[in-house]
């Protein structure tokens, strides 16, 4: 059996936002078994300074990241689209075992396989402390804020 993850490329722009918002919304899953479904068995990765091959390397990256980075949201928008590849902005929300929070930035370059798995992804990351008063996402993106 073929895995398949729809939408497919190439993507229109109906398409390609529900691609950024179901990688959201897995993402804000903190599952790492359920992102990782959404990405080919051999998928390559860049994470800020980690390169990672395959979906177990994946499963235990993320599994460590959000032991640290504790109750995480995250919001994903569209940037561009171009056939198979996506740009996309993010930020998330999260706090340390110490309690301090901080806001993510980034960039996300994504490149999928026809059958709709993400094949590579990039994310360039930067975190800047914030009070807990500044946080601004408090679970995943409301109903009425969904869509283009």
């Amino acid at each position: 059996m073929t895995e398949a993850r729809p939408p497919f490329p190439p993507f229109d722009l109906d398409s390609a936002l529900a691609k950024v918002q179901a990688a959201e919304d897995a993402w804000n899953t903190r599952d790492p078994h359920q992102v990782a479904l959404a990405y080919a068995e051999d998928s390559a990765w860049r994470n800020r300074d980690v390169v990672l091959t395959g979906r177990d390397k994946i499963i235990e990256f993320l599994t460590a990241k959000w032991e640290r980075e504790l109750d995480y949201v995250l919001r994903k928008s569209l940037w561009g689209f171009r056939g198979n590849r996506m740009a996309v902005r993010f930020q998330y929300e999260w706090h340390n075992a110490e309690g301090q929070w901080f806001r993510s930035y980034g960039n996300e370059l994504w490149e999928f396989a026809e059958n709709g798995l993400m094949r590579r992804r990039e994310a360039s990351i930067n975190d800047l402390p914030i009070s807990e008063n500044d946080r601004g996402y408090f679970g995943p993106r409301p109903e009425d804020e969904r869509g283009p």
